[in-house]
């Protein structure tokens, strides 16, 4: 008999591999530690002049505020010189 699939469940497998390409670009271009904790999301943008989805990273470092670095396009297209561009301007601000 073959496993249930849930044609409703949340499909965050299919990120999860460019989740992981994305992290590490991150980390070779901000030279951040392997114990520093990174998330990368696919959110909705809101905002005026953003796309309908854009793909948010999120820096934690321990006694430091949280680096937000936001990349105005879905995350299956984004590339690393995205993330180089847009951590810049995230460090920037």
């Amino acid at each position: 008999m073959s496993a249930f699939h849930n044609p409703l469940a949340p499909k965050f497998g299919r990120f999860k591999a460019k989740s992981a390409e994305i992290k590490g670009w991150v980390r070779e271009l901000l030279e951040l530690h392997e114990d520093t904790s990174l998330t990368v999301a696919e959110l909705a943008c809101r905002d005026e002049g953003c796309p309908d989805i854009e793909t948010v990273i999120g820096i934690l470092e321990p006694s430091k505020p949280i680096i937000t670095i936001r990349v105005h396009s879905m995350m299956a297209e984004v590339t690393k010189l995205d993330v180089a561009e847009a951590a810049q301007k995230a460090r920037a601000a």
